[in-house]
């Protein structure tokens, strides 16, 4: 603990996206966690009083905790490293590639992971060409059940299942809602899991898998962040076999994008055993209900040793 002790880190939370309330959610689990185990930290707003106080005071490291646009697409990571501090997470290329679900599904794809099949359409798309014709062609090649969702963005916010091909509008204009862009995917139907990974310095590790089983069968936003709403199973309810191909699925994207320390990636398994890939989450939640603290507990990891350990992996890389 005393190798600890004399950090000095800096959580940046909150922000101004729709996911503000969870980003100061998680970056309090991750000060309380650290502050705990000996480290100097401080909370911090992204605001305007952000880049100057970090160039003045300098701290060991950087633990971003800001969910949404900015602290997931690779930006605010950007300019920590033009300012040359040390940070937890994905570098900035490799966020972007992550954040952009399109692209990701693309690479994980590549790397040999299976992945629903799908189709983006920008916004422009339905003014240009026209909706009713547009939604004709989706329907005639993308047969229902589906899954509509923002290229970009989390918490499942702007995310519809749609079951009935009447409700495709509907749920186009709720992707649009959250980005320009929306991906109309095949919905796999099978057991929802969520694959922690973490690395402090021997490679990627594939936490225990946690099962997601939503009260109402969708893991929703209300359903992600309100006790009651979902209910986990951790280890998930799979065989040996089914967990060790979804571990090897979930390592395989976080390699293919490049990611680096903690990340998340999200993975049905359907009723053959085969794990789709879904998405990767670079900024994974740290909320008391969220799925990477619940899988290192199960898998016998202090929260606040794992998160020491992992900003010092980080300035080492730094260094490297």
């Amino acid at each position: 603990m005393a190798e600890f002790a004399r950090r000095h880190v800096v959580v940046v939370a909150g922000g101004i996206s729709h996911e503000r309330d969870i980003s100061l959610r998680s970056g309090r689990r991750v000060a309380d966690s650290l502050t705990g185990y000996g480290w100097q930290v401080d909370l911090r707003d992204a605001d305007a009083s952000l880049l100057p106080a970090l160039a003045a005071d300098r701290p060991d490291v950087v633990w971003p905790a800001l969910h949404g646009a900015s602290g997931e697409d690779g930006a605010l990571r950007g300019i920590l490293e033009a300012l040359d501090i040390p940070y937890v997470g994905s570098r900035s290329t490799s966020a972007r590639l992550a954040w952009d679900k399109p692209t990701a599904s693309a690479l994980v794809s590549r790397a040999g992971v299976r992945t629903p099949r799908s189709i983006t359409l920008s916004h422009d798309v339905f003014r240009e060409l026209g909706a009713v014709g547009v939604l004709q062609a989706i329907a005639s090649e993308h047969p229902v059940p589906l899954a509509v969702k923002p290229a970009r963005g989390g918490s499942a916010q702007g995310v519809t299942l749609v079951e009935n091909v009447d409700d495709l509008p509907r749920a186009m204009v709720a992707a649009y809602t959250y980005c320009e862009d929306a991906v109309v995917e095949q919905l796999i139907r099978g057991t929802e899991i969520a694959v922690g990974i973490i690395d402090t310095g021997d490679g990627p590790l594939a936490l225990s898998p946690v099962e997601i089983v939503p009260r109402n069968g969708f893991y929703g936003y209300e359903a992600r962040y309100n006790a009651g709403e979902t209910t986990f199973f951790t280890p998930a309810r799979l065989s040996e076999e089914q967990s060790q191909a979804a571990s090897a699925a979930a390592i395989l994207a976080h390699r293919a994008l490049g990611l680096r320390h903690v990340s998340r990636v999200d993975i049905i398994i359907d009723g053959a055993g085969t794990p789709w890939f879904l998405e990767a989450n670079v900024l994974p939640g740290l909320t008391e209900t969220s799925l990477v603290p619940q899988a290192l507990s199960a898998s016998g990891f202090d929260l606040g040793w794992t998160y020491a350990e992992l900003a010092e992996q980080a300035i080492r890389d730094h260094s490297a």
